[in-house]
Protein backbone atom coordinates (compact mmCIF):
# COMPACT_ATOMS: atom_id res chain seq x y z
CA UNK A 1 0.00 0.00 0.00
CA UNK A 2 1.57 3.65 -0.50
CA UNK A 3 1.12 6.88 1.05
CA UNK A 4 -1.05 7.80 -0.87
CA UNK A 5 -3.41 4.75 -0.70
CA UNK A 6 -2.71 4.83 3.14
CA UNK A 7 -3.66 8.98 3.51
CA UNK A 8 -7.02 8.55 1.54
CA UNK A 9 -7.98 5.81 3.80
CA UNK A 10 -7.16 7.86 6.80
CA UNK A 11 -8.89 10.41 5.67
CA UNK A 12 -11.88 8.62 5.21
CA UNK A 13 -11.87 7.17 8.56
CA UNK A 14 -11.64 10.44 10.07
CA UNK A 15 -14.54 11.38 8.25
CA UNK A 16 -16.39 8.75 9.98
CA UNK A 17 -14.97 9.46 13.28
CA UNK A 18 -13.34 5.71 13.18
CA UNK A 19 -10.47 7.58 15.30
CA UNK A 20 -8.36 4.27 15.63
CA UNK A 21 -8.74 3.40 12.15
CA UNK A 22 -7.65 6.55 10.92
CA UNK A 23 -4.91 7.43 13.27
CA UNK A 24 -3.59 3.83 12.21
CA UNK A 25 -3.81 4.78 8.45
CA UNK A 26 -1.99 8.04 9.38
CA UNK A 27 0.74 6.41 10.68
CA UNK A 28 1.36 4.08 8.24
CA UNK A 29 1.48 6.89 5.57
CA UNK A 30 4.04 8.81 8.18
CA UNK A 31 6.18 5.96 8.23
CA UNK A 32 6.28 5.98 4.26
CA UNK A 33 6.93 10.08 3.94
CA UNK A 34 6.30 12.77 6.35
CA UNK A 35 2.76 13.40 6.17
CA UNK A 36 1.84 17.28 5.35
CA UNK A 37 1.23 20.13 8.01
CA UNK A 38 -2.63 19.60 7.48
CA UNK A 39 -2.36 16.06 7.98
CA UNK A 40 -0.48 16.28 10.98
CA UNK A 41 -3.20 18.13 12.74
CA UNK A 42 -5.76 15.00 11.32
CA UNK A 43 -3.44 12.94 12.98
CA UNK A 44 -2.65 14.63 16.13
CA UNK A 45 -6.87 14.83 16.58
CA UNK A 46 -7.23 11.20 15.82
CA UNK A 47 -3.83 10.35 18.45
CA UNK A 48 -6.03 12.76 21.00
CA UNK A 49 -9.44 11.16 20.63
CA UNK A 50 -8.30 7.55 21.84
CA UNK A 51 -6.07 8.87 24.38
CA UNK A 52 -2.67 9.36 22.58
CA UNK A 53 -2.17 12.76 24.66
CA UNK A 54 1.55 12.58 24.02
CA UNK A 55 1.71 11.54 20.17
CA UNK A 56 -0.69 14.05 19.78
CA UNK A 57 0.98 16.82 21.36
CA UNK A 58 4.21 15.60 19.31
CA UNK A 59 2.17 15.64 15.78
CA UNK A 60 0.93 19.07 16.59
CA UNK A 61 4.52 20.23 17.54
CA UNK A 62 5.53 19.19 14.06
CA UNK A 63 2.49 20.83 11.99
CA UNK A 64 3.21 23.97 14.04
CA UNK A 65 7.11 23.77 12.64
CA UNK A 66 6.31 22.75 9.48
CA UNK A 67 3.47 25.67 8.69
CA UNK A 68 6.29 28.07 10.20
CA UNK A 69 8.58 26.26 7.20
CA UNK A 70 5.82 27.05 4.65
CA UNK A 71 5.68 30.72 5.31
CA UNK A 72 1.75 29.63 6.81
CA UNK A 73 1.73 32.20 9.92
CA UNK A 74 -2.20 31.21 10.22
CA UNK A 75 -1.38 27.69 10.39
CA UNK A 76 1.08 28.03 13.10
CA UNK A 77 -0.99 30.16 15.18
CA UNK A 78 -3.88 27.14 14.70
CA UNK A 79 -1.31 24.24 15.63
CA UNK A 80 0.32 25.96 18.45
CA UNK A 81 -3.45 27.05 19.70
CA UNK A 82 -4.27 23.58 20.00
CA UNK A 83 -1.10 22.25 20.93
CA UNK A 84 -1.82 24.84 24.02
CA UNK A 85 -5.58 23.54 24.64
CA UNK A 86 -4.26 20.07 24.66
CA UNK A 87 -1.49 21.22 27.59
CA UNK A 88 -4.55 23.11 29.26
CA UNK A 89 -6.81 19.73 29.48
CA UNK A 90 -4.14 17.75 31.31
CA UNK A 91 -3.13 20.65 33.74
CA UNK A 92 0.58 21.60 32.24
CA UNK A 93 -0.59 25.65 32.25
CA UNK A 94 2.62 26.89 32.27
CA UNK A 95 3.39 25.02 28.41
CA UNK A 96 0.32 25.79 27.27
CA UNK A 97 0.68 29.43 28.42
CA UNK A 98 3.57 29.50 26.44
CA UNK A 99 2.08 28.12 23.33
CA UNK A 100 -0.66 30.47 23.63
CA UNK A 101 1.38 33.70 23.91
CA UNK A 102 3.47 32.19 20.43
CA UNK A 103 0.44 31.32 18.66
CA UNK A 104 -0.85 35.04 19.66
CA UNK A 105 2.81 36.81 18.81
CA UNK A 106 2.73 34.39 15.15
CA UNK A 107 -0.92 36.73 14.49
CA UNK A 108 0.79 40.13 15.49
CA UNK A 109 3.66 39.76 13.55
CA UNK A 110 1.78 39.02 10.30
CA UNK A 111 -0.95 41.25 11.39
CA UNK A 112 -3.15 38.24 10.65
CA UNK A 113 -7.29 39.00 11.24
CA UNK A 114 -7.94 34.86 12.12
CA UNK A 115 -10.81 32.92 13.76
CA UNK A 116 -7.46 32.20 16.09
CA UNK A 117 -8.03 35.49 17.74
CA UNK A 118 -11.41 34.22 18.65
CA UNK A 119 -9.92 31.16 20.28
CA UNK A 120 -6.92 32.90 22.39
CA UNK A 121 -9.74 34.99 23.77
CA UNK A 122 -11.18 31.63 25.91
CA UNK A 123 -8.87 31.31 28.61
CA UNK A 124 -8.53 34.78 29.49
CA UNK A 125 -12.63 34.52 29.61
CA UNK A 126 -13.29 31.42 31.93
CA UNK A 127 -10.26 33.05 34.18
CA UNK A 128 -12.35 36.08 34.46
CA UNK A 129 -15.23 34.02 35.39
CA UNK A 130 -13.32 31.96 37.79
CA UNK A 131 -11.24 34.86 39.24
CA UNK A 132 -15.10 36.03 40.42
CA UNK A 133 -15.27 38.89 37.12
CA UNK A 134 -18.12 37.25 34.99
CA UNK A 135 -19.12 40.70 33.93
CA UNK A 136 -15.46 40.96 31.56
CA UNK A 137 -15.66 37.43 30.98
CA UNK A 138 -19.03 37.45 29.16
CA UNK A 139 -17.77 40.40 27.33
CA UNK A 140 -14.40 38.06 26.03
CA UNK A 141 -17.01 35.32 25.16
CA UNK A 142 -19.03 37.70 22.99
CA UNK A 143 -16.31 39.09 21.43
CA UNK A 144 -15.29 35.76 20.67
CA UNK A 145 -18.91 34.79 19.31
CA UNK A 146 -18.53 37.95 16.98
CA UNK A 147 -15.30 36.26 15.70
CA UNK A 148 -17.00 32.72 14.96
CA UNK A 149 -19.70 34.28 13.52
CA UNK A 150 -17.44 36.38 10.67
CA UNK A 151 -15.37 33.44 10.12
CA UNK A 152 -18.39 30.75 10.24
CA UNK A 153 -16.74 28.65 13.06
CA UNK A 154 -19.23 26.55 14.31
CA UNK A 155 -16.99 24.87 17.28
CA UNK A 156 -15.73 28.48 18.10
CA UNK A 157 -18.91 29.62 18.29
CA UNK A 158 -20.75 27.05 20.14
CA UNK A 159 -18.07 27.17 22.76
CA UNK A 160 -18.56 30.88 23.37
CA UNK A 161 -21.97 30.12 23.26
CA UNK A 162 -21.30 27.77 26.74
CA UNK A 163 -19.35 30.23 27.98
CA UNK A 164 -21.47 33.42 27.58
CA UNK A 165 -24.20 30.86 29.47
CA UNK A 166 -22.13 29.99 32.29
CA UNK A 167 -21.29 33.89 32.97
CA UNK A 168 -24.61 34.60 33.22
CA UNK A 169 -25.83 32.39 35.81
CA UNK A 170 -22.54 34.07 37.60
CA UNK A 171 -24.66 37.31 36.66
CA UNK A 172 -27.68 35.51 38.55
CA UNK A 173 -29.31 35.48 34.83
CA UNK A 174 -30.10 31.62 35.43
CA UNK A 175 -32.52 31.20 32.76
CA UNK A 176 -30.38 33.04 30.29
CA UNK A 177 -27.42 31.28 31.42
CA UNK A 178 -29.24 27.60 30.97
CA UNK A 179 -31.10 28.45 27.73
CA UNK A 180 -27.00 29.26 26.10
CA UNK A 181 -25.64 26.00 27.75
CA UNK A 182 -28.58 23.91 26.21
CA UNK A 183 -28.25 25.47 22.98
CA UNK A 184 -24.53 24.81 23.00
CA UNK A 185 -25.31 20.66 23.86
CA UNK A 186 -27.81 20.80 21.16
CA UNK A 187 -24.72 21.79 18.57
CA UNK A 188 -22.36 19.34 20.34
CA UNK A 189 -25.40 16.10 20.16
CA UNK A 190 -25.84 17.51 16.30
CA UNK A 191 -22.04 17.00 15.50
CA UNK A 192 -21.55 20.92 14.91
CA UNK A 193 -18.78 20.62 16.40
CA UNK A 194 -14.90 18.93 16.76
CA UNK A 195 -15.35 15.86 20.05
CA UNK A 196 -12.45 17.56 21.25
CA UNK A 197 -14.35 20.88 21.66
CA UNK A 198 -17.52 18.50 22.50
CA UNK A 199 -15.99 17.25 25.88
CA UNK A 200 -14.84 20.63 26.70
CA UNK A 201 -18.55 22.12 26.36
CA UNK A 202 -19.83 19.04 27.84
CA UNK A 203 -17.72 19.27 31.03
CA UNK A 204 -18.96 23.53 31.29
CA UNK A 205 -22.62 22.49 30.90
CA UNK A 206 -22.21 19.90 34.00
CA UNK A 207 -20.33 22.62 35.95
CA UNK A 208 -22.90 25.20 35.60
CA UNK A 209 -25.50 22.06 36.49
CA UNK A 210 -23.73 21.45 39.60
CA UNK A 211 -23.53 25.02 40.71
CA UNK A 212 -27.53 25.96 40.25
CA UNK A 213 -28.29 22.08 41.64
CA UNK A 214 -30.17 20.97 38.00
CA UNK A 215 -29.86 17.28 38.60
CA UNK A 216 -32.11 16.56 35.82
CA UNK A 217 -30.42 18.99 33.28
CA UNK A 218 -27.28 17.14 33.93
CA UNK A 219 -28.47 13.94 33.88
CA UNK A 220 -30.37 14.63 30.30
CA UNK A 221 -27.28 15.80 28.82
CA UNK A 222 -25.10 12.71 30.16
CA UNK A 223 -27.45 10.32 29.02
CA UNK A 224 -27.34 12.38 25.10
CA UNK A 225 -23.91 12.48 25.06
CA UNK A 226 -23.63 8.80 26.25
CA UNK A 227 -25.54 8.21 23.05
CA UNK A 228 -23.63 10.78 20.83
CA UNK A 229 -20.42 8.53 22.05
CA UNK A 230 -22.09 5.42 21.26
CA UNK A 231 -21.41 5.88 17.82
CA UNK A 232 -18.18 6.28 18.18
CA UNK A 233 -17.12 3.15 20.47
CA UNK A 234 -13.03 4.06 19.97
CA UNK A 235 -13.66 7.40 21.26
CA UNK A 236 -12.01 8.24 24.91
CA UNK A 237 -15.10 9.75 26.19
CA UNK A 238 -14.55 11.82 29.58
CA UNK A 239 -11.63 13.34 30.62
CA UNK A 240 -10.41 14.76 34.15
CA UNK A 241 -12.60 16.99 35.54
CA UNK A 242 -15.36 15.56 33.61
CA UNK A 243 -15.60 12.56 35.45
CA UNK A 244 -16.03 14.17 38.33
CA UNK A 245 -19.24 15.69 37.32
CA UNK A 246 -20.44 12.66 35.72
CA UNK A 247 -19.79 10.98 38.66
CA UNK A 248 -21.46 12.97 41.18
CA UNK A 249 -24.43 13.10 38.86
CA UNK A 250 -24.54 8.89 38.35
CA UNK A 251 -24.10 8.87 42.58
CA UNK A 252 -27.64 10.52 42.51
CA UNK A 253 -29.20 8.89 40.42
CA UNK A 254 -28.88 5.76 41.51
CA UNK A 255 -26.08 4.64 39.57
CA UNK A 256 -23.46 3.90 42.06
CA UNK A 257 -21.03 1.40 40.25
CA UNK A 258 -20.93 3.58 37.60
CA UNK A 259 -20.40 6.61 39.96
CA UNK A 260 -17.53 5.01 41.55
CA UNK A 261 -15.89 4.10 38.15
CA UNK A 262 -15.73 7.41 37.11
CA UNK A 263 -14.65 8.92 40.22
CA UNK A 264 -11.50 6.28 40.39
CA UNK A 265 -10.67 7.29 36.71
CA UNK A 266 -10.67 11.24 37.47
CA UNK A 267 -8.62 9.59 40.54
CA UNK A 268 -6.00 8.68 37.92
CA UNK A 269 -6.29 11.29 35.46
CA UNK A 270 -6.46 13.79 37.83
CA UNK A 271 -3.17 12.37 40.41
CA UNK A 272 -0.67 15.31 39.40
CA UNK A 273 -3.43 17.74 39.54
CA UNK A 274 -5.74 19.90 42.60
CA UNK A 275 -8.81 18.50 41.39
CA UNK A 276 -7.52 14.67 42.51
CA UNK A 277 -8.77 16.01 45.70
CA UNK A 278 -12.35 16.15 44.92
CA UNK A 279 -12.47 12.55 42.82
CA UNK A 280 -10.89 11.09 45.75
CA UNK A 281 -13.75 13.04 48.08
CA UNK A 282 -16.24 11.51 45.74
CA UNK A 283 -15.01 7.84 45.86
CA UNK A 284 -14.96 8.87 49.49
CA UNK A 285 -18.31 9.24 49.52
CA UNK A 286 -19.42 5.99 47.72
CA UNK A 287 -17.07 4.24 50.11
CA UNK A 288 -19.33 5.41 52.70
CA UNK A 289 -22.99 5.10 51.16
CA UNK A 290 -22.38 1.11 51.00
CA UNK A 291 -21.02 0.91 54.03
CA UNK A 292 -17.30 0.61 53.11
CA UNK A 293 -16.11 2.84 56.37
CA UNK A 294 -12.42 1.67 56.00
CA UNK A 295 -11.94 2.73 52.58
CA UNK A 296 -13.98 5.76 53.26
CA UNK A 297 -11.93 7.06 55.86
CA UNK A 298 -8.97 6.86 53.90
CA UNK A 299 -10.19 8.29 50.52
CA UNK A 300 -11.16 11.08 52.61
CA UNK A 301 -7.59 11.40 53.79
CA UNK A 302 -6.16 11.80 50.54
CA UNK A 303 -8.92 14.52 49.71
CA UNK A 304 -7.68 16.20 52.28
CA UNK A 305 -4.12 15.70 51.62
CA UNK A 306 -4.79 16.97 48.23
CA UNK A 307 -6.55 20.26 49.49
CA UNK A 308 -9.99 19.36 49.16
CA UNK A 309 -11.86 19.17 52.61
CA UNK A 310 -13.93 16.50 53.17
CA UNK A 311 -17.14 17.45 54.30
CA UNK A 312 -19.57 16.85 55.16
CA UNK A 313 -18.56 13.48 54.08
CA UNK A 314 -16.39 13.01 56.57
CA UNK A 315 -19.62 14.11 60.08
CA UNK A 316 -22.16 12.10 58.06
CA UNK A 317 -19.21 9.51 58.25
CA UNK A 318 -18.68 9.81 62.10
CA UNK A 319 -22.76 9.63 62.64
CA UNK A 320 -22.81 6.67 60.68
CA UNK A 321 -20.18 4.99 62.81
CA UNK A 322 -22.24 5.95 65.82
CA UNK A 323 -19.62 8.85 67.16
CA UNK A 324 -22.80 11.83 67.44
CA UNK A 325 -20.55 14.34 69.54
CA UNK A 326 -17.66 14.18 66.71
CA UNK A 327 -20.12 14.26 64.04
CA UNK A 328 -21.41 17.45 65.79
CA UNK A 329 -18.41 19.04 66.47
CA UNK A 330 -17.19 18.76 63.14
CA UNK A 331 -20.53 20.05 60.98
CA UNK A 332 -20.89 22.94 63.61
CA UNK A 333 -16.74 23.98 62.61
CA UNK A 334 -18.38 23.39 58.89
CA UNK A 335 -20.89 25.95 59.57
CA UNK A 336 -18.70 28.21 60.80
CA UNK A 337 -15.63 28.03 57.74
CA UNK A 338 -18.11 27.65 54.89
CA UNK A 339 -19.10 31.03 53.91
CA UNK A 340 -20.18 30.67 50.00
CA UNK A 341 -23.98 29.76 49.41
CA UNK A 342 -23.82 27.32 47.27
CA UNK A 343 -20.94 25.47 49.14
CA UNK A 344 -23.09 26.10 52.47
CA UNK A 345 -26.34 24.64 50.86
CA UNK A 346 -24.47 21.59 50.36
CA UNK A 347 -23.76 21.54 54.33
CA UNK A 348 -26.86 21.99 55.60
CA UNK A 349 -28.63 19.17 55.12
CA UNK A 350 -26.22 17.36 56.34
CA UNK A 351 -25.84 19.61 59.62
CA UNK A 352 -29.76 19.46 60.19
CA UNK A 353 -29.70 15.52 60.16
CA UNK A 354 -26.17 15.15 62.28
CA UNK A 355 -27.37 18.11 64.69
CA UNK A 356 -31.06 16.83 64.86
CA UNK A 357 -28.94 13.08 66.85
CA UNK A 358 -27.20 15.08 68.71
CA UNK A 359 -30.02 16.35 70.24
CA UNK A 360 -29.03 20.33 69.27
CA UNK A 361 -32.57 21.02 68.44
CA UNK A 362 -32.15 24.85 67.71
CA UNK A 363 -29.26 24.84 65.87
CA UNK A 364 -30.67 22.32 63.90
CA UNK A 365 -33.50 24.66 63.14
CA UNK A 366 -31.74 27.65 62.62
CA UNK A 367 -30.15 24.92 59.91
CA UNK A 368 -33.08 23.45 58.28
CA UNK A 369 -34.32 27.22 58.10
CA UNK A 370 -31.43 28.28 56.25
CA UNK A 371 -31.56 25.96 53.76
CA UNK A 372 -35.18 27.27 52.85
CA UNK A 373 -34.05 30.18 52.60
CA UNK A 374 -31.57 29.32 49.82
CA UNK A 375 -33.58 26.84 48.84
CA UNK A 376 -36.35 29.91 47.66
CA UNK A 377 -33.30 31.81 46.40
CA UNK A 378 -32.01 29.31 44.26
CA UNK A 379 -35.53 27.72 43.03
CA UNK A 380 -33.68 24.22 42.26
CA UNK A 381 -35.73 21.41 42.96
CA UNK A 382 -33.05 19.52 44.27
CA UNK A 383 -32.39 21.87 47.01
CA UNK A 384 -36.30 22.59 47.71
CA UNK A 385 -36.42 18.50 48.47
CA UNK A 386 -33.59 18.68 50.66
CA UNK A 387 -35.38 21.55 52.65
CA UNK A 388 -38.70 19.53 52.50
CA UNK A 389 -36.89 16.70 54.04
CA UNK A 390 -34.80 18.85 56.47
CA UNK A 391 -38.50 20.43 57.38
CA UNK A 392 -39.95 17.90 57.79
CA UNK A 393 -37.24 16.06 60.31
CA UNK A 394 -37.62 19.28 62.33
CA UNK A 395 -41.55 19.42 62.80
CA UNK A 396 -41.23 15.30 63.40
CA UNK A 397 -38.84 15.80 66.54
CA UNK A 398 -41.01 18.89 67.68
CA UNK A 399 -43.87 16.70 67.71
CA UNK A 400 -45.82 18.39 64.90
CA UNK A 401 -46.97 15.13 63.27
CA UNK A 402 -48.96 16.66 60.20
CA UNK A 403 -46.58 19.67 59.26
CA UNK A 404 -43.73 17.08 59.71
CA UNK A 405 -46.05 14.34 57.02
CA UNK A 406 -47.29 17.48 54.81
CA UNK A 407 -42.97 18.90 54.54
CA UNK A 408 -41.76 15.02 53.85
CA UNK A 409 -45.19 14.35 51.63
CA UNK A 410 -43.25 17.10 49.36
CA UNK A 411 -39.66 16.25 49.30
CA UNK A 412 -41.17 12.06 48.85
CA UNK A 413 -42.74 13.47 45.44
CA UNK A 414 -39.62 15.67 44.78
CA UNK A 415 -37.13 12.77 45.04
CA UNK A 416 -39.20 10.66 42.77
CA UNK A 417 -39.90 13.04 40.28
CA UNK A 418 -35.94 13.35 40.30
CA UNK A 419 -35.50 10.10 40.29
CA UNK A 420 -32.76 10.17 43.75
CA UNK A 421 -33.24 6.60 45.07
CA UNK A 422 -30.93 7.07 48.16
CA UNK A 423 -32.80 10.09 48.99
CA UNK A 424 -36.05 8.86 48.64
CA UNK A 425 -35.48 5.93 50.83
CA UNK A 426 -33.81 8.21 53.17
CA UNK A 427 -37.59 10.75 53.38
CA UNK A 428 -39.28 6.71 53.57
CA UNK A 429 -37.53 6.34 56.84
CA UNK A 430 -38.55 9.45 58.06
CA UNK A 431 -42.32 9.33 56.94
CA UNK A 432 -42.52 5.56 58.52
CA UNK A 433 -41.68 7.53 61.57
CA UNK A 434 -44.37 9.94 61.36
CA UNK A 435 -46.65 6.99 60.73
CA UNK A 436 -45.69 5.30 63.85
CA UNK A 437 -46.35 8.39 66.03
CA UNK A 438 -50.16 8.85 64.57
CA UNK A 439 -50.45 4.91 65.50
CA UNK A 440 -50.68 3.88 61.74
CA UNK A 441 -48.36 0.37 61.35
CA UNK A 442 -49.56 -0.48 57.90
CA UNK A 443 -48.66 2.62 56.63
CA UNK A 444 -45.25 2.50 58.77
CA UNK A 445 -44.75 -1.36 57.26
CA UNK A 446 -45.03 0.45 53.52
CA UNK A 447 -42.38 3.08 54.09
CA UNK A 448 -40.30 1.06 55.70
CA UNK A 449 -40.83 -1.90 52.99
CA UNK A 450 -40.50 0.81 49.95
CA UNK A 451 -37.16 1.96 51.99
CA UNK A 452 -35.42 -1.31 52.24
CA UNK A 453 -36.39 -2.07 48.46
CA UNK A 454 -34.23 1.27 47.48
CA UNK A 455 -31.77 0.47 49.99
CA UNK A 456 -31.32 -3.18 48.22
CA UNK A 457 -30.87 -1.77 44.68
CA UNK A 458 -28.31 0.61 46.02
CA UNK A 459 -26.45 -1.32 48.36
CA UNK A 460 -26.59 0.61 51.17
CA UNK A 461 -25.36 -1.40 53.69
CA UNK A 462 -26.13 1.19 56.94
CA UNK A 463 -29.48 2.04 55.89
CA UNK A 464 -30.58 -1.50 55.24
CA UNK A 465 -29.41 -2.30 58.84
CA UNK A 466 -31.50 1.12 60.00
CA UNK A 467 -34.71 -0.70 58.17
CA UNK A 468 -33.77 -3.83 60.03
CA UNK A 469 -33.48 -2.68 63.06
CA UNK A 470 -36.90 -0.85 62.82
CA UNK A 471 -38.49 -4.08 61.66
CA UNK A 472 -37.25 -5.63 64.67
CA UNK A 473 -38.48 -2.75 66.94
CA UNK A 474 -42.05 -3.12 65.67
CA UNK A 475 -42.20 -6.84 66.89
CA UNK A 476 -40.02 -6.56 69.99
CA UNK A 477 -40.92 -4.33 73.36
CA UNK A 478 -42.50 -1.77 71.96
CA UNK A 479 -41.12 2.14 70.65
CA UNK A 480 -39.31 2.86 73.59
CA UNK A 481 -38.05 -0.61 74.48
CA UNK A 482 -37.79 -0.87 78.46
CA UNK A 483 -39.45 2.65 78.98
CA UNK A 484 -43.02 2.90 80.24
CA UNK A 485 -45.89 4.59 78.24
CA UNK A 486 -45.67 7.60 80.83
CA UNK A 487 -41.72 8.06 80.08
CA UNK A 488 -41.79 7.55 76.77
CA UNK A 489 -44.26 10.65 76.61
CA UNK A 490 -42.15 12.31 78.92
CA UNK A 491 -38.83 11.47 76.87
CA UNK A 492 -40.76 13.07 73.92
CA UNK A 493 -41.47 16.12 74.94
CA UNK A 494 -37.97 16.53 76.89
CA UNK A 495 -36.45 15.93 73.04
CA UNK A 496 -38.63 18.69 71.40
CA UNK A 497 -36.98 20.72 74.12
CA UNK A 498 -39.87 20.82 76.30
CA UNK A 499 -38.27 22.19 80.10
CA UNK A 500 -39.88 20.32 82.97
CA UNK A 501 -42.50 22.96 83.69
CA UNK A 502 -43.65 22.77 79.90
CA UNK A 503 -43.91 19.00 80.16
CA UNK A 504 -45.83 18.86 83.76
CA UNK A 505 -48.29 21.76 82.08
CA UNK A 506 -48.84 18.94 79.11
CA UNK A 507 -49.12 15.90 80.82
CA UNK A 508 -51.22 17.26 83.68
CA UNK A 509 -49.11 16.36 86.44
CA UNK A 510 -46.48 17.78 88.69
CA UNK A 511 -43.28 19.27 87.66
CA UNK A 512 -41.47 16.90 90.85
CA UNK A 513 -43.08 13.55 88.70
CA UNK A 514 -41.87 15.14 85.68
CA UNK A 515 -38.01 15.38 87.62
CA UNK A 516 -38.52 11.62 88.60
CA UNK A 517 -39.30 10.51 84.95
CA UNK A 518 -36.39 11.96 83.75
CA UNK A 519 -34.28 10.75 86.07
CA UNK A 520 -35.80 7.01 85.29
CA UNK A 521 -35.28 7.97 81.90
CA UNK A 522 -31.62 8.78 82.21
CA UNK A 523 -31.06 5.70 84.31
CA UNK A 524 -32.58 3.17 81.97
CA UNK A 525 -31.02 4.75 78.50
CA UNK A 526 -27.39 5.00 80.43
CA UNK A 527 -27.31 8.93 79.85
CA UNK A 528 -26.56 11.49 82.09
CA UNK A 529 -28.08 14.72 80.74
CA UNK A 530 -30.88 16.25 77.93
CA UNK A 531 -28.93 15.76 75.12
CA UNK A 532 -27.99 12.45 75.47
CA UNK A 533 -32.02 11.14 75.67
CA UNK A 534 -32.63 13.57 72.80
CA UNK A 535 -29.89 11.44 70.80
CA UNK A 536 -31.51 8.25 72.07
CA UNK A 537 -34.91 9.25 71.27
CA UNK A 538 -33.56 10.45 67.99
CA UNK A 539 -31.56 7.38 67.09
CA UNK A 540 -34.45 5.09 68.12
CA UNK A 541 -36.90 7.21 66.05
CA UNK A 542 -38.91 7.67 68.64
CA UNK A 543 -39.47 11.56 68.46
Amino acid sequence: MTDIQALGRARESLARRAWAESYRHFQEADGEAPLEPEDLERLATAAYLIGREAESEACRARAHQAFLDRGDPEGAARSALWLAFGLLQRGAAAPASGWFARAERILDEAQLDSVARGYLLIPSAIQRIVQGNPTVGHAEFTQAAEIARRFGDRGLASLACAGRGRALIRLDNVPGGVALLDEAMVAVIAGHVTPILAGDIYCIVLEACQETFDLRRAYEWTVSLAEWCDSQPELIRYRGECLLYRAEVMQLRGNWNDAAQDAQAACELLASRPASGAAFYRVGEIHRLRGDFANAEAAYTRANERGRKPQPGLSLLRLAQGQIDAAAASIRGVLLDTRVRDARARMLAAAVEILLAAGDLENARAAAAELAEIASTIGAPLLHAASAHATGAIRHAEGEITGASRSLREAWEIWRDLETPYEEAQTCLLMAAVCERRGDQDGRRLELDAARKLFTQLGAEPCLVRVADQFERATTSGPAGSLSEREAQVLRLLAAGKTNRDIAEALFISEKTVARHVSNIFDKLGVSNRSGATAWAYQHDLI
